[in-house]
């Protein structure tokens, strides 16, 4: 076939498939809202056609035989028509990809977890079928969270309700009863509402505590911080009560440790452990915070020596423990094991929003530490995880 030649079969097939290609586009526009089996269909005949319009047009100038013209007009025919099954197979093969993948997409809209699905009919639909599926199972546990902590608000305002109303019934009923001059004993009553004001302003700094390391506000003042002298002031402060209630409070471990740390916030997460262990120990027993160092992330005790990475702070009393099924949930915000308590049969200063060991997790983990709570016969330890020298600060 010479160049010349060659050149014009080229311009007819290529006229042809441009026409015909022109004619499927806008085929497929009219279309675009149809089936995608239709316009698979389409574009299988589109092809067809451009081909065999393109061998026509050629033949025709080709001189070719009647009979040659026949057979390959038949051979094209069924060519087209199996085109055209395959196209409408694969059609349908995606279109049921597409209702199932469409599926999956309203049930992750509807809240409910994604089935893991067969493979598709192609690597593709498989892969975006899969990431559908982990996608549901990342917004069912974002979900779960969310859920979990909007209990915890809305016990935390529970309790904050019942705290907050019941010493200032007590109060108002106080001030009305020195008002009308029903009191023999006034100054008794003064000192009860001071200890009423007392406890619902230590209520109020829990809570813009507790507001802070939500916020990301709360900032701290490193210094070197002996945690024998701060675990030794707050034992002191405390004792009064715990003596109240018949209670051992007493220090063990070592007395030479040093960390850098937050004196204040330290001083309010050893007293809110504490007192938390002074308000669920019943009378003669026992209430130890100790202070030990370990080596590494905390596996394994260290000797003691100044060379450990990690100061643990614990506190162990004798309540009996806490139910397995609570351990995860003791640091949040606003939950109680117990069932509701009034602040008058709670030891004087003991707050009772809440919230204390939630503060205690927000400023230890301030600290880039750890605490933790598991149980021990007879009662339970809480651990503070501390390094010696945390990297950066808040």
């Amino acid at each position: 076939m010479t160049p010349d030649v060659l050149l014009v079969v080229s311009l007819f097939a290529l006229a042809c498939a441009v026409v015909v290609g022109g004619a499927g586009l806008l085929t497929l526009r009219l279309l675009s809202r149809t089936s995608l089996v239709l316009q698979l269909m389409v574009i299988a005949l589109a092809t067809v056609v451009s081909v065999v319009g393109g061998m026509a047009a050629v033949a025709s100038q080709m001189y070719v035989s009647r009979h040659d013209l026949t057979v390959f007009y038949s051979v094209a025919g069924v060519a087209g028509l199996v085109s055209l099954a395959m196209a409408a197979v694969l059609g349908r093969q995606l279109a049921r990809d597409s209702r199932t993948l469409r599926s999956a997409a309203a049930s992750i809209g509807r809240g409910e977890r994604v089935a893991a699905t067969d493979r598709q009919s192609n690597n593709e639909f498989t892969a975006l079928a899969g990431e559908l599926a982990a996608t549901g199972e990342r917004l069912a546990e974002s979900r779960a969270r969310e859920n979990q902590i909007e209990e915890s608000r809305r016990e935390l305002i529970a309790w904050i309700s019942h705290d907050l109303r019941t010493p200032l019934a007590g109060i108002r009923a106080m001030a009305e009863a020195l008002e009308d001059g029903m009191v023999e004993d006034p100054e008794r009553y003064y000192t009860q509402m001071r200890g009423q004001v007392d406890r619902l302003t230590g209520m109020v700094d829990d809570l813009f505590e507790l507001s802070k390391i939500h916020s990301g506000t709360l900032r701290l003042t490193l210094q070197s911080v002996s945690l024998y002298d701060l675990i030794s002031d707050t034992v002191a402060g405390l004792w009064p009560i715990a003596e109240a209630k018949s209670l051992d409070l007493r220090f063990a471990g070592e007395t030479g440790l040093t960390i850098l740390a937050d004196p204040r916030e330290l001083s309010r997460v050893v007293g809110n452990l504490v007192m938390n262990a002074i308000q669920h120990s019943p009378g003669g027993s026992s209430i130890v915070v100790s202070v030990t160092a370990r080596a590494g992330s905390g596996s394994g005790s260290g000797s003691g020596s100044g060379s450990a990475d990690h100061a643990v702070i614990s506190v162990t009393d004798a309540a009996g423990g806490i139910p397995e099924q609570d351990l995860g949930r003791v640091f949040e915000a606003g939950w109680r094991a117990s069932g509701p308590r009034t602040p008058a049969a709670e030891p004087l200063g003991a707050g009772g929003a809440g919230i204390g060991l939630a503060i205690v997790q927000g400023i230890v983990q301030a600290h880039h530490g750890e605490v933790r709570v598991f149980n021990v016969p007879n009662g339970c330890r809480f651990e503070v995880l501390l390094p010696r020298h945390p990297v950066a600060t808040r």
